[in-house]
């Protein structure tokens, strides 16, 4: 970590804040805010405190590490795509033919034993102090509450090492991590998640699981417990390949697993594979708060941690934030990988407003009829992409992929009903939208033929629309889109006194004048804002549910839910910054940004 500081602080990439803030909300809400800007850094925090606690820290926080393309390329130690490239020609090896082919394999094959991850028996940095016994102590730690409404403390940014109950299988993942008491976390293990399936397999041996979390170290560690590697692949390894050399382990203290010898702080312990207890609330990187939910328990064993330790933690709520340029980064390295199962994939995007799972747009060469399809349902089965809700596929002419401004309008000219495609498939735990957890509406439309030939419209301009609508009392408001392609598209925003389908079947005379008409809450949205407008959109719809039809006309609803659409699951609510904090912070001079920058962001 100290040596990630001096590199972001020499590239530029560092601000320093020096005055005492916060861990609860104010931390957090610097962090949020400067990681939307443009020019966003990386903020080190030197006197965190906690005035609910009456606490002093002398351990410095560390938010946005990972907060630009440029810190991301640092820390990855090469371009994303650089490091693709090195995959997909491991992935294309041949049987060598002449004696220098041989040799040149042969040469690649044997670097490859660098990225198995290297045990040693001696303590590690990580284990120069040692906390056991009555000394431990949780809240000693600088550990953030981003949200007015979480349920406590989280650990954000914590590398879960666990181990399968036969010991063969390892995993690091990251997890939300609850903070309950002293020495109690809760464990954020969501049902399709290795960790999960770990546990079930201690539960049924009936033996306490172990577990280290660790914090901190090389960078490079935190992006591996994200990366989206198959059940049974220990996430190391792509340390080991990304940087050429084997991540150095040692043994935790007081359990068998084993942690990077330099990370910064190891929190080691097992879970009762008996006990559960009541997770969250927690706004997560959906800008919604999860509910609360019964997850596992794990009881702190022993703490170690470096003598001069930085804690590392993140901010997640309403795009764009740190998870961005993480899962940008991911989204690049990962496309060979993706190609072996779907090799017509030329490339792909996750838009950070699409909240990743929400939405998926991917170019593709067609071979025939129906391809489009065939990799809609190949994308809904493979991994981590099983859960992506919402699927756009373009052809190879299309534009390129993050030129939104371009290639909207290539796919608004390519909609139609015989092109979308609805099922049904697996959902994230943390989706809200859909009837039942966990499973969920599947949408994919195929933008990848011809010029649709859509009938003639008479587009009247907004408030001549709106004053033509004034008849149906639930509409207040509306904008329009891209008029000049096939399909414009309309927003409404509304005041909700009825499903949204008794809505669009009072529209279907307005043929003329509206094509793709899309359905929002009026209080809650400003419709003037399309990048939030989709972080809305895609969150809040399921496809089996809230899309409807009418000839040519394709309406979305996405306003929120309740029981005018027979939805029974408790909605969430948004991720909003406490006003008070905002305005003390403004005050001090530690955010800088205007009402309309937070207008823009809703926070």
């Amino acid at each position: 970590m100290r040596n990630a500081i001096k590199l972001l602080e020499e590239n530029g990439l560092l601000r320093v804040v020096e005055e005492e803030v916060d861990i609860e909300l104010e931390i957090p809400h610097i962090a949020y805010i400067e990681v939307k800007k443009e020019d966003s850094k990386a903020i080190l925090f030197n006197n965190p405190v906690s005035k609910r606690l009456d606490k002093k820290f002398s351990t410095p926080v560390l938010c946005n590490l990972f907060g630009s393309v440029e810190a991301t390329k640092l820390f990855m130690t090469k371009d994303p795509d650089e490091i693709a490239g090195e995959i997909e020609k491991l992935l294309k090896l041949s049987p060598p033919e002449g004696f220098m082919q041989k040799m040149g394999m042969a040469s690649k094959l044997f670097n490859l034993k660098s990225i198995f991850p290297n045990r040693t028996s001696s303590r590690g940095e990580c284990q120069k102090i040692v906390v056991e016994g009555d000394e431990i102590d949780l809240y000693k730690l600088p550990i953030l509450k981003t949200w007015e409404k979480d349920g406590g403390a989280f650990i954000t940014m914590g590398q879960v090492y666990t181990t399968s109950l036969d010991g063969k299988i390892h995993n690091l993942g990251m997890y939300r991590l609850q903070i309950y008491s002293k020495d109690r976390i809760g464990m954020h293990w969501q049902i399709h998640k290795d960790s999960s399936n770990f546990f079930d397999q201690y539960k049924k041996a009936g033996e306490k699981m172990p577990v280290s979390i660790a914090i901190g170290g090389d960078p490079l560690y935190t992006w591996c417990a994200t990366a989206p590697l198959p059940y049974g692949i220990f996430e190391l390894l792509m340390y080991g390949f990304i940087k050429g050399k084997p991540a150095k382990l040692v043994k935790s203290l007081t359990n068998p697993i084993y942690i990077p010898h330099d990370v910064d702080f190891v929190i080691e312990g097992w879970v009762d594979t008996n006990e559960m207890e009541i997770e969250g609330p927690f706004g997560d990187h959906t800008g919604y708060y999860t509910l609360k939910e019964p997850y596992p328990v794990m009881t702190v064993s022993t703490i170690t941690l470096k003598k001069d330790p930085v804690f590392l933690a993140t901010v997640v709520g309403k795009p764009p934030l740190e998870d961005k340029y993480m899962g940008w980064a991911t989204g690049r390295v990962f496309l060979p990988l993706l190609k072996t199962t779907a090799p017509d994939l030329i490339d792909y995007v996750m838009p950070e407003n699409g909240v990743f799972h929400n939405l998926i747009i991917a170019k593709m060469k067609v071979n025939y009829p129906g391809h489009a399809q065939q990799f809609m349902h190949a994308f809904w089965g493979i991994g981590q992409m099983s859960f992506v809700k919402h699927s756009i596929f373009v052809g190879e002419d299309a534009p390129e992929l993050d030129d939104y401004e371009t290639l909207v309008p290539y796919i608004l000219d390519r909609v139609c009903k015989e092109n979308i495609l609805i099922s049904s498939g697996v959902c994230d735990a943390l989706d809200h939208s859909s009837p039942k957890e966990l499973v969920g509406g599947k949408l994919g439309i195929d933008c990848t033929g011809e010029v649709v030939n859509c009938r003639e419209l008479r587009l009247l301009g907004d408030k001549d629309l709106l004053k033509g609508l004034a008849g149906i009392k639930e509409i207040k408001n509306l904008t329009q889109y891209f008029t000049f392609t096939e399909n414009p598209v309309c927003v409404i925003a509304v005041d909700k006194q009825c499903s949204m389908g008794e809505i669009f079947d009072k529209l279907t005379s307005y043929r003329q004048q509206l094509k793709i008409i899309i359905f929002v809450d009026e209080k809650a949205n400003d419709i003037d804002n399309p990048y939030m407008l989709v972080w809305r959109v895609v969150n809040n719809i399921d496809s089996n549910r809230d899309i409807y039809f009418y000839k040519d006309l394709i309406g979305v609803d996405g306003t929120n839910k309740n029981e005018l659409d027979n939805y029974t699951r408790e909605w969430p609510e948004d991720t909003d910054c406490s006003k008070d904090v905002i305005e003390s912070l403004r005050e001090r001079n530690l955010i800088d940004v205007d009402d309309e920058f937070l207008k823009k962001f809703h926070i």
